[in-house]
Order: C-alpha cells, then sequence, then structure tokens
C-alpha cells in the first residue's frame, strides 16, 4: 500500500515536472520570438525609422519648384529632399529620394543639374530626371552614376499626364522606375552608409531655441519651416499655409538643414551651384537649432555628403525625413 502511494506520488510529481518544463520552455521560447522580431525591425539608414525596405536602394527623382508645377506629387512621401537654386531667376528645383515608402505617382519629373547628379551620387541613389542642362547630360550619359532619362523612355517608364501644361506634366512612379533598374541590371542594393541618428532633444537655452526657418529664395520660392511640439517636427508653410501634396500629405521633416555655397551663372540659363568641398551649414532638429559645417570630398562622386559640429563630430540627426535646403550666395 505504500509502496503504491509512493508510486502514485511520484507519477504525480513527474507530471508536474513536465507540465512546468512544458510551461518555462513555451514563455522562453515566446521571449525569443520578441526579441528577434524586435531586432529584426529595420532601419533606414536615411531617416533611422522603421523600413521594410531598408536594404533598397534609394532612387533619386528631379522634380519641379515652378509655381504652375504645384502641388507636387509623392514630396511629401520622400525619405529625403534637396532643394536648390536651378536658373538665375531664382527658380528652385527639387531632388525627392525614396526608400521607404513606393509612390504610386511621382511628378511632376524635371531636367537634371550637375550639383543635383553629385549628390545624387552621395546617396548611392539610382538618378531618375526628364534630360538636363547640357554638361550635366553629357556626364549621365556617360554613366558617372546609374541614371534613367525620360528623353529616352517616355511612354514605357515616364508618362505626360492630360490637362497639364508641358514641361510640368511629365509624371513616373516608383514601380515604373523601379522596373527599367531592374531592366538596365544596376545594382540593386543600397550601400549608403547614411547618417547616425540619436534619440532625444539636446539641451534648450535662449541661444538655441529655434520653432520657425526662413528659406530665403526669391519669390515666388521662398518657403518656413514651423516647429510643431505635438509631433516633434517641422512642418513646410508657402504663402502662410501649410505645403500639401497632391494626394494631400502634409510636407513634414523631422530635419531641416540649411546648406550655405557659392555659386556662379552658368550660360545664361542655368546656375552652377557648388557641392564639393566644404561649408557653413545650420541645422534644425527638435525645436533647437545646431552650426556646424557640410563636407563632400570632390575626389569621389559617390562620397557621402557630411555635416559635422565645430568640433568636428558627426551632428547625430533625429529619426525622420531630412530636408537639405541648399543656399547659395
Amino acid at each position: 500500500m505504500y509502496r503504491l502511494n509512493l508510486n502514485k506520488i511520484l507519477v504525480i510529481l513527474g507530471v508536474i515536472a513536465v507540465i512546468m518544463v512544458a510551461v518555462f520552455l513555451t514563455w522562453f521560447y515566446k521571449r525569443d520570438i520578441t526579441i528577434s522580431n524586435k531586432q529584426e525591425a529595420k532601419k533606414s539608414v536615411i531617416t533611422g525609422l522603421e523600413c521594410e525596405n531598408a536594404t533598397r536602394r534609394p532612387v533619386a527623382v528631379m522634380l519641379a519648384g515652378d509655381k504652375e508645377a504645384r502641388p507636387l506629387s509623392a514630396i511629401s512621401q520622400a525619405d529625403l529632399v534637396v532643394e536648390m537654386l536651378a536658373a538665375p531667376n531664382g527658380i528652385t528645383r527639387f531632388m525627392a529620394v525614396y526608400q521607404c515608402e513606393e509612390p504610386k505617382e511621382i511628378g511632376s519629373v524635371r531636367s537634371a543639374r550637375d550639383g543635383f547628379t553629385d549628390l545624387a551620387g552621395s546617396f548611392d541613389a539610382i538618378f531618375a530626371h526628364w534630360g538636363g542642362e547640357r554638361g550635366a547630360l553629357e556626364r549621365l550619359d556617360g554613366q558617372v552614376i546609374d541614371n534613367i532619362d525620360a528623353m529616352k523612355y517616355e511612354g514605357a517608364t515616364y508618362y505626360r499626364k492630360k490637362g497639364i501644361r508641358q514641361p510640368h506634366n511629365g509624371f513616373t512612379s516608383f514601380e515604373l522606375l523601379w522596373g527599367k533598374a531592374k531592366e538596365l541590371k544596376y545594382r540593386l542594393d543600397n550601400k549608403f552608409a547614411g547618417y547616425p541618428h540619436k534619440e532625444g532633444a539636446g539641451a534648450k537655452n535662449l541661444a538655441n531655441l529655434v520653432d520657425n526657418i526662413k528659406i530665403n529664395y526669391p519669390d515666388p520660392f521662398g518657403s518656413e519651416w514651423k516647429y510643431d511640439t505635438k509631433t516633434n517636427d517641422y512642418a513646410r508653410y508657402r504663402d502662410g499655409k501649410k505645403e500639401t501634396d497632391a494626394s494631400g500629405g502634409e510636407v513634414r521633416a523631422g530635419v531641416v538643414i540649411v546648406m550655405k555655397t557659392i555659386s556662379a551663372p552658368l550660360r545664361d540659363q542655368y546656375v552652377d551651384v557648388e557641392v564639393y568641398g566644404e561649408g557653413e551649414a545650420q541645422i534644425y532638429q527638435n525645436e533647437i537649432s545646431i552650426s556646424g559645417k557640410w563636407k563632400k570630398d570632390r575626389t569621389s562622386i559617390s562620397s557621402k555628403l557630411y555635416f559635422y559640429d565645430f568640433s568636428g563630430k558627426e551632428i547625430e540627426f533625429a529619426p525622420g525625413k531630412i530636408w537639405i535646403e541648399i543656399v547659395a550666395m
């Protein structure tokens, strides 16, 4: 009788032990899966935000700055945007860099300039454009960087929308551009090192607190960036109103950079903007302003565009979309 009870007790203890081990293993593996999922969340090297396509090579698209072309399609979806002068009369142009999102319509697409070409190289981007200034086009035809020119692929990769006056009616999509990049056998994986990112704001004081940034391009190309305390980023304004793209998406950035450089007239119709060497830069993020400098090595088109503070340390950006406003003196 005693032996029978002992056997029952041992069986019960064994069952309890098995159940406890099973419960522990279930918890342990769930814990591992959770940790693994967190580790697998990819982040864009451009924005520092979660991005399913973080290993994909960026695509940079030239966009119009003309008032007639507004609102632009998909500019709010770009991970990074560069704006600079394109002509002596003050017209600016944009280069929108896409990695994370896949806009169904991008435009209006416009012609290339040397400065934009060189910066597309900095971001390791496939460069999409509709023709270009003569010198820039010669370099692009010589494959200085991988590029997709609408002058060669209109009707297939690019199209013209009805009801919009030329030259503002040229459009494309991410899918069309990516398909052409595959067809041309361009490298599709990203090699851009990206920018360092850091959560949290630095110390705020009266000297560095800035909640309004004016970009003084000639009218009607000037703009303002206003800090939004609710979202900890900046909304872009034109004529006192928030700027939106054609889909109604607000144009916003977590980091706004004013990059100062020099420029010179080029054959009367164009402006040659210097993007090699170094110069002053003002970085706005988290409602504060950081003084520093930009630098790009002129020995290679693929050299990264760096931003340093005055101690020589690369500036850590707040996670978010980046806008670089190049102001040429």
